[in-house]
C-alpha cells in the first residue's frame, strides 16, 4: 500500500487570491533562458510625503537638542516614559494629543506652537517637491482654500 507521490512541490500562497482574480501563469524556472522581448522596468516610485508623526517627532527632537536637554529630562518633565518619548521623536509611535501637549509643555512650547512647527516642515517638504516637478499645487501662506480637497498624490481638486 504505497501512495503515489509526484515530483512537484506544493505551493502555498502567502496571500490568498480573490475569487475573481485572474489566474497567473506559472513562472519559468530560474535557470531557463528568457525568450521574447525584454520586459521594461517599472518607473521609480515617486517620493513619499512624510508622515505627520515623523514631522512632529523631528520638531520635538530638534527643540530638545536646541535647549541642550536630555531625553530623560524632558520625559520626566512631561511625565511620560523615556523609551516612549524616544519612539515618538523617531516617528515610531503615533502619540496622542495629551502626550504631545505634555512633551510640548516640557519644552516650553504650547501644543499650537508644536503643531505649527510641524506644519511648516510639511510645507517646506511640499515646496521642495514642487520645485522638483512632483507637485503642481503649492500651499499658500494663508493655507489651502476652503474649496480645495487634498488628494493622496499631493494635488488638490476644487470641490
Amino acid at each position: 500500500m504505497s501512495d503515489h507521490v509526484t515530483d512537484e512541490a506544493r505551493v502555498i500562497p502567502l496571500r490568498p487570491t480573490a475569487p475573481d482574480a485572474p489566474a497567473r501563469a506559472p513562472r519559468p524556472p530560474a535557470l531557463a533562458p528568457r525568450r521574447g522581448p525584454a520586459v521594461p522596468l517599472a518607473p521609480a516610485p515617486a517620493a513619499k510625503e512624510p508622515l505627520w508623526r515623523d514631522l512632529v517627532g523631528d520638531v520635538l527632537r530638534r527643540e530638545r537638542l536646541a535647549q541642550e536637554r536630555t531625553l530623560k529630562d524632558v520625559a520626566d518633565a512631561a511625565r511620560i516614559s523615556m523609551p516612549y518619548l524616544s519612539e515618538v521623536e523617531r516617528g515610531r509611535k503615533e502619540a496622542s494629543s495629551e502626550v504631545l501637549a505634555a512633551a510640548a509643555r516640557a519644552l516650553g512650547l504650547g501644543l499650537t506652537e508644536l503643531l505649527s512647527l510641524a506644519q511648516r516642515e510639511l510645507t517646506r517638504h511640499t515646496r521642495a517637491e514642487s520645485v522638483r516637478g512632483r507637485s503642481v499645487v503649492t500651499p499658500s501662506a494663508a493655507g489651502p482654500s476652503p474649496s480645495a480637497v487634498p488628494r493622496h498624490d499631493g494635488m488638490c481638486l476644487a470641490a
